[in-house]
């Protein structure tokens, strides 16, 4: 699939990154190449038609060959975004056209910067966001090979002059009086430093007017400059806009990820891991006087629908019972998928009487539903339901019990740590009171397991019922299968 500059589109773009095969991504860094070509090529064009007025500050004769490999550079680049576009994943010359690709063209920049005069924004540029961008698109590790032989050329263009190499530069200056004929990186300071106190001297009491302002922009100090904000400023906004809708890209990947790991994916419920962490959440959070409830639903004889009709039936079942949920309860309700045709919900500040009158409408929403397969297939499903309500005095004996345990973990484990080091401080009691205390997550596994057996009994009455493991506590049932779990957190 070729690239094309109109299909740069925000949506388009993620695609190329993200979901594009390996060619298609080096097609695309192709054409970023080309459209940085075309700027000089542009450049080149702008000098040649007003040369009368510019030609004083730049070298013609050195200008014309490098118009020409500048072109040739642009159609070697063009030619190469519809190549690899064309490329199979699995060609074995896709890598290899790749270290092409890159050599050229860090050959080609750094020429560019060699000829153009040094300019630390221009090679900043290129060489720190140029390498960014790159790793992008194809293998990092070319990109870092074609990074450090940057970093070599710099290294070694900044230390051939002291060799007394004169290096080839287009930039020539606009005084011949002084001894300045051979331009090198080692006069580019004492050059702009000269050139910027014959422009200031144009100006009367430093100030600068309407009628000198041509003066200045005609001055070769002005003119290098612009050439250089020319040359790395678009560079440098694309780059930052390729980068900040890579980080918008990351933030919506982000948010899948967390949807997809929090969201059970059929039902549209709370996924049983994310379901459980905000019901420790809220028992955590629970304030005096406010009971919690849990309750956990199973579908009767769920088993026997997917093999009478199918599992994208028993699938349908399960997404209008979740509906049925969802509708049924207020936001401060957690309803999540348990697993398989199990669901819990968790009611936080809701007394038992009020659980059980929430509970048996829930029973009874599933059991009028009607589920229509087609027009001619309908049918309707039943669940048993279990609840149980930790009232806020026992809840607060969990919670106190927790704090116990916890000091007394800590305790432990800060007597260890002074005995293996003795140059640890010793902990003080004040700084255990500060350590944040998490309720244990088996707290939640003991409430609903307690649902759970009320759930069971509910099948054993012959299903389609309400059974409260509260009243079963109050009849003398269930206490041996509990009451060390309640024991242990001090209820």
């Amino acid at each position: 699939m070729a690239v094309s500059i109109h299909r740069l589109d925000y949506k388009s773009l993620s695609e190329k990154i993200f979901e594009w095969r390996a060619a298609d991504r080096a097609s695309l860094l192709a054409l970023f190449m080309v459209m940085e070509v075309s700027l000089h090529w542009l450049w080149c064009l702008f000098v040649w038609l007003w040369q009368d007025t510019y030609g004083t500050y730049v070298d013609m004769g050195l200008l014309y060959p490098m118009w020409i490999g500048v072109t040739l550079m642009g159609l070697f680049f063009w030619w190469m975004v519809g190549h690899l576009a064309h490329i199979k994943n699995d060609d074995k010359y896709l890598h290899q056209w790749q270290i092409v690709l890159i050599t050229l063209y860090s050959v080609y920049i750094a020429v560019v910067i060699l000829v153009m005069g040094h300019s630390s924004f221009l090679s900043g540029v290129s060489l720190v966001g140029g390498a960014m961008l790159g790793m992008m698109l194809v293998r990092r590790r070319y990109i870092w090979k074609a990074f450090i032989g940057h970093i070599t050329v710099i290294v070694l263009v900044s230390l051939v002059p002291y060799l007394g190499i004169d290096l080839p530069n287009l930039r020539q200056l606009t005084f011949i009086s002084i001894p300045l004929d051979t331009y090198s990186y080692l006069t580019y300071s004492e050059a702009t430093s000269i050139e910027n106190t014959m422009a200031t001297s144009i100006f009367q009491n430093g100030a600068l007017n309407w009628e000198n302002l041509d003066q200045l922009r005609l001055s070769s100090a002005f003119f290098w400059r612009s050439t250089h904000l020319y040359l790395a400023l678009p560079k440098a906004i694309f780059i930052v806009y390729m980068f900040r809708t890579l980080l918008l890209i990351l933030d919506n990947s982000k948010n899948e990820i967390l949807k997809h790991a929090n969201q059970d994916e059929l039902t549209q419920l709370n996924s049983r891991r994310y379901g459980l962490t905000q019901m420790q959440q809220a028992i955590m959070t629970a304030t005096d006087r406010q009971d919690f409830s849990v309750i956990l639903l199973d579908l009767d004889l769920f088993k026997g629908v997917n093999d009478s009709y199918g599992h994208e039936v028993g699938d349908q079942v399960l997404r209008e019972v979740g509906q049925s949920l969802s509708s049924a309860l207020t936001d401060k309700a957690i309803v999540s998928r348990y697993g398989g045709e199990e669901f819990l919900i968790v009611l936080p500040n809701t007394m038992h009487d009020s659980a059980m009158v929430i509970t048996e409408q829930l029973r009874q929403n599933i059991a009028q539903r009607v589920i229509k397969v087609d027009n001619e297939l309908s049918f309707q499903v039943t669940a048993s339901l279990g609840l149980y309500t930790l009232n806020y005095v026992e809840l607060a004996r969990i919670k106190q019990g927790c704090v116990t345990t916890a000091h007394s973990d800590n305790s432990k484990s800060a007597k260890l740590k002074r005995s293996k080091s003795q140059k640890n401080k010793p902990t003080t009691a004040h700084s255990l009171d500060m350590l944040p205390i998490q309720l244990p997550s088996d707290i939640c596994q003991y409430l609903i397991s307690t649902a759970d057996k009320a759930l069971y009994k509910a099948k054993d009455r012959g299903r389609n019922q309400v059974v409260s493991a509260n009243d079963l506590l109050a009849e003398g049932h269930m206490v041996n299968a509990i009451s060390a779990t309640k024991s242990r957190y001090g209820t």
